[in-house]
């Protein structure tokens, strides 16, 4: 009997600990429960390191669209929100540039060609004539060309050339993320060095729903050294409070 009492003492103190643990977000109040999960994994980093995080992370909490979630993490960091003059979006200007002078057509075969300005940035050029398009043929045309172009090329040499493969999977995936195609992003994303990064594990969930359950994951992978971890978070939460789910659309 008394060698009972402390193995029922150990779990007695152990039950408040398991009550306690973070549960996965939903609802209502998953963007409220998901930003504390990303700032509990910021929580391990130095206050230098934090400090340099706050920007971002309030410039996406602002995109929720709700002012008294804002202003309450902007009391509790010490900080307002900065509102950033948007940065010249390079790609955009140089695919429309290209549709200006050559039309559609003349834009997919410089694209495929590489010719100027496509020998710079071409996976985010193609994304942007992507999403200039005005009709879905276009779009589906513009977005093959991309997926081909990925494909690893032989060189003379016999070797693979897998230069732009990383960049086309990324900027397909994010491509395929806004317009809500879930077989195009899992395609694009086997693209990419890293497929199963916490950034691509959020984007695909603004497809299938329920961000929230990576609540534990945003928390259990935290770095004390690098503030990666946080930025892929806040690149990969920002689209669902930005753009909301596919499925409610």
């Amino acid at each position: 009997m008394l060698k009972a009492i402390p193995l029922l003492f150990a779990s007695l103190c152990l039950m408040p600990l398991a009550q306690a643990a973070p549960m996965a977000c939903s609802g209502s109040g998953e963007a409220r429960c998901m930003f504390e999960a990303i700032w509990d994994a910021a929580g391990v980093l130095p206050s230098e390191k934090q400090a340099r995080l706050k920007p971002a992370f309030l410039e996406t909490v602002s995109r929720a669209d709700d002012a008294a979630l804002l202003r309450s993490w902007e009391t509790r960091l010490g900080v307002t929100t900065r509102h950033r003059t948007p940065p010249i979006d390079y790609a955009k200007d140089q695919a429309q540039a290209v549709v200006a002078e050559a039309g559609w057509s003349g834009f997919e075969q410089r694209a495929r060609a590489g010719t100027a300005p496509f020998n710079i940035g071409r996976p985010e050029i193609m994304a942007a004539g992507v999403r200039l398009a005005a009709d879905e043929t276009t779009r589906r045309r513009l977005t093959a060309a991309m997926f081909d172009l990925a494909q690893t090329k032989t060189t003379r040499g016999g070797m693979g050339d897998d230069f732009e493969k990383g960049d086309f999977g990324h900027a397909l995936a994010e491509l395929s993320m806004q317009h809500c195609d879930l077989a195009g992003f899992d395609r694009a994303v086997a693209l990419t060095p890293a497929p199963d990064s916490l950034r691509y594990a959020l984007w695909r969930a603004r497809i299938t729903g329920n961000a929230g359950q990576l609540a534990s994951r945003i928390r259990s992978e935290a770095d004390a050294d690098d503030t990666r971890h946080v930025r892929n978070a806040l690149e990969g939460y920002g689209p669902i409070v930005s753009l909301g789910y596919c499925q409610t659309l």
